[in-house]
């Protein structure tokens, strides 16, 4: 394995130790809420808080810490995890455990940002999207495995034992950093405000509207999509699992499919991939009440999901390629932003036409995000232009 490899490597252990943090605890919140004597909703601030703290700080911690030493800055992410979450597994009480869920979530943009940049910088330009797309199957394998794996542990051992795995994992990461990756000052420092005129550029608000919509296309659904498989497809619980699960695996596969075509013709993968997308749906529309047909269907959806990560990722740095760290957090708060509206658009779709046309509410956003996508290409007509930052 090559130095550069072995970084990449590294940085997809480091997101898949926060993601699997993140959304891990989603499993154990029935847990939590019989340990502490609380109420489910009261349980359920581990997930919402430590949401908010990230959407907070991703456009502001990543930006006033770009002129640190990265190494610096992994290193303390890592060990703050470490820490808080050590801290979860012996609190006496929930409040504790929520501060503890709290402080480091205000540095998960800071790191995942980060690995973005460093990934797409440690190697060529045409084969960055190769590398973001490898430390994007740490952000899908944290969301796919966290929710099963740290549920059975805690079923089967204990909430204290759960939260230590999490522990386990940071501190692998935080250990693998600390002897592996070397120091990595910033060569060239660039003042708040230069980096902040990225926001004067047209091309960055078309962008950012673009992944607003297509993120909140594919995860506006996908927020009701165990309750549809349910009442729509009418599986079993058991298939309603299997088949999420089918989904998350399909995710990671779309990441290294992403990465490859992002690399060879990226202009036209994303401007084919809405149009894919609204098929999808259509054909979801009409076919989701089959029980096998909808495995098939969210088999190919998971697949395009996990493109969709490295299409939005992608979309956004292209543009502003001279700033990666601040680009990197503005898209992990574009994909926030466009989850949480799509969400609640999509229920509105629900209450009024019903469970099985929530697909109307992804049709709807991918539509929209044609135009913005194309009026992003439509600014850069030469693939040359395409760059992606190489300063770490």
């Amino acid at each position: 394995m090559t130095k550069n490899n072995l970084i990449v490597f590294i940085l997809t252990i480091g997101v898949f130790s926060i993601l699997n943090t993140e959304m891990g605890v989603i499993g154990i919140l029935p847990i939590v809420a019989s340990t502490y004597n609380i109420e489910i909703s009261v349980a359920g601030l581990l997930v919402s808080l430590f949401a908010l703290a990230v959407a907070v700080s991703g456009p502001i911690l990543p930006l006033l810490l770009s002129k640190y030493n990265r190494k610096t800055i992994m290193i303390i992410s890592l060990g703050t995890f470490f820490v808080c979450n050590v801290i979860s597994a012996f609190a006496g009480s929930f409040w504790l455990v929520l501060v503890a869920r709290v402080v480091p979530a205000f540095l998960h943009p800071v790191y995942v940002s980060l690995s973005f940049a460093i990934a797409s910088s440690s190697v060529s330009e045409k084969e960055a999207p190769k590398a973001v797309a490898k430390v994007m199957v740490g952000v899908s394998a944290g969301m796919v495995l966290g929710v099963p794996v740290m549920s059975y542990i805690a079923n089967l051992f204990s909430l204290e034992i759960a939260m230590l795995a999490f522990a386990l994992v940071n501190l692998i990461a935080l250990a693998l950093t600390i002897i592996y990756v070397p120091s990595m000052p910033v060569k060239e420092k660039m003042s708040y405000g230069s980096q902040l005129k990225i926001l004067k550029d047209i091309n960055l608000w078309w962008a950012l509207i673009a992944v607003i919509l297509l993120n909140g296309a594919n995860f506006g659904v996908y927020s009701y999509l165990a309750d549809y498989l349910e009442r729509v497809s009418l599986l079993s619980t058991e298939f309603v699992s299997i088949t999420l699960l089918i989904f998350g695996l399909a995710n990671i596969l779309g990441n290294v499919i992403a990465g490859r075509l992002l690399s060879q013709r990226p202009l036209s993968f994303v401007g084919i991939y809405p149009f894919l997308l609204t098929v999808l749906f259509l054909v979801m529309l009409f076919l989701g009440n089959m029980g096998f047909v909808i495995m098939g269907i969210v088999l190919i959806w998971g697949i395009l999901v996990g493109c969709a990560a490295n299409i939005n990722q992608y979309w956004i740095t292209r543009v502003a390629s001279n700033v990666p760290d601040f680009a990197n957090a503005l898209f992990l708060v574009a994909t926030n932003v466009g989850t949480c509206i799509a969400a609640f658009v999509c229920g509105i779709f629900i209450d009024e036409f019903g469970i099985n046309n929530v697909v109307l509410g992804g049709i709807l956003f991918t539509v929209l995000s044609i135009g913005f996508f194309f009026a992003g290409i439509k600014k850069s007509p030469k693939e040359k232009m395409l760059k992606v930052n190489k300063a770490v």
